[in-house]
């Protein structure tokens, strides 16, 4: 019997260089997607998908984040005094019950896969899944979700989410050669982390994992790979050499990396146009900066 999916771990300790100079004060993880932080979608689709613990890797600098996920009774209260009940319903999802949170300190930028081996004590020896903030998926039914339904019904292994990508933009992920089937789930024959040149596809690892607790194992006697670092995608490669099961998962929906700036303002705009109280004014203010005047005749 497949164990339930319970803990997520959410590594969150990068500087966030790219937006500088905003992440010079905040996370770039508690930057707001139209109302709400980058934090909060991956925290909601992790609750969609039965998530009870939240396992957070952190660095010096992040306790923004922490405070973000406080109780605020100030705040509260003045919501209540000025009868503003359906904010107060908002902010309920941005609180987490006690115990079911907790923080793990990366010492050293050292990649993925060592951020996922720092929260080891937490995980145990149960299946895990990990989540990149910084990808956001707008989906019907969350990514995470259709994984876990998914994990459940091929019985366990370990399972990556996937998705094409241009054959010149290979070299920046994780890259797939799978056994092609009809169904969403695709049995992994080998990885290849961000291939220079001859990548077996253009089937691309993103960020949303479920891994067994064999993983971790592998993580703490792994060597650095590429760019110096300790890459998750070898650790997870190793157990298909091992001979463990391993998938890769064709979710369905649209995912924005908001790790870069043209991402992140793809993101907005997708996620403003889907909000019914901003529909009709931002479509009519992108109508107008994008209009293209009619030729001459």
């Amino acid at each position: 019997m497949t164990r339930k999916i319970s803990k997520a771990v959410l590594p969150v300790a990068g500087l966030g260089t790219r937006f500088l100079p905003a992440t010079k004060s905040i996370p770039k993880e508690i930057m707001t997607l139209v109302d709400r932080p980058l934090i909060q979608y991956a925290i909601d689709e992790a609750r969609a998908a039965g998530i009870k613990e939240f396992i957070f890797v952190t660095s010096r600098g992040k306790s923004a984040l922490e405070d973000y996920f406080d109780n605020a009774p100030e705040l509260e209260a003045a919501l209540a005094e000025k009868g503003k009940t359906e904010i107060q319903e908002i902010m309920k999802a941005t609180y987490m019950e006690s115990g079911q949170i907790a923080y793990v300190r990366q010492h050293k930028a050292l990649g993925l896969g060592h951020a996922v081996w720092c929260a080891r004590r937490m995980i145990g020896d149960e299946p895990f899944a990990v989540i990149l903030p910084d990808d956001v998926i707008a989906a019907e039914k969350p990514c995470l979700q259709q994984m876990v339904e998914a994990h459940e019904e091929c019985g366990g292994g370990s399972m990556v989410a996937a998705m094409e990508v241009p054959m010149d933009k290979t070299s920046s992920y994780g890259i797939l050669d799978v056994e092609q089937t009809d169904s969403d789930v695709l049995p992994i024959r080998r990885m290849v982390e961000k291939p220079k040149e001859n990548p077996p596809s253009n089937l691309a690892v993103i960020g949303r994992y479920i891994l067994t607790p064999d993983v971790l194992e592998t993580l703490h006697n792994q060597d650095k790979g590429a760019g110096g670092e300790i890459q998750l995608t070898d650790a997870i490669a190793a157990e298909i050499d091992h001979g463990r099961p391993v998938n890769g998962f064709r979710f369905r929906g649209e995912r924005f990396d908001c790790g870069s700036k043209a991402g992140f303002l793809q993101a907005t705009v997708a996620f403003g146009l889907a909000r019914d109280e901003l529909r009709d004014e931002f479509s009519e203010y992108l109508r107008e900066i994008v209009a293209v005047p009619e030729p001459a005749q």
